[in-house]
């Protein structure tokens, strides 16, 4: 994996963060780690393009990957209903996401578009 990718990746881990804290954060100190995070997975996205990924390929796999996180982090650990649907549609979701990461890829180092 490239270091862009891996930006886009890590960047997706901190916006689970702070959507989960926007949901549950409470004091000063869940509210700053929230605001935080925020600010952390939005510059890691906007590294990861500046090295040259397509806005609209990086910004769906970010989102894809923040959801399917969140999602899967609310079922675990914040007794989230849990539904075979729910594990198939983000099946489905993370499907699309690999599929747009191996296209990009591919087209990225031809020197082409996505």
């Amino acid at each position: 994996m490239n270091r862009s990718w891996l930006y886009v990746v890590i960047g997706a881990c901190f916006e689970v963060l702070w959507v989960m804290g926007l949901k549950h954060a409470d004091d000063l100190v869940t509210w700053v780690g929230t605001i935080l995070a925020i600010a952390l997975s939005f510059a890691l996205l906007i590294r990861a393009i500046a090295l040259k990924l397509p806005v609209g390929t990086a910004y769906a796999v970010f989102t894809g990957l923040g959801t399917t996180g969140t999602v899967l982090i609310e079922m675990i650990l914040f007794g989230e209903e849990f539904s075979l649907m729910k594990i198939m549609l983000i099946a489905l979701l993370l499907t699309g996401v690999i599929g747009l990461k191996m296209v990009t890829t591919d087209a990225a180092s031809k020197g082409g578009a996505a």
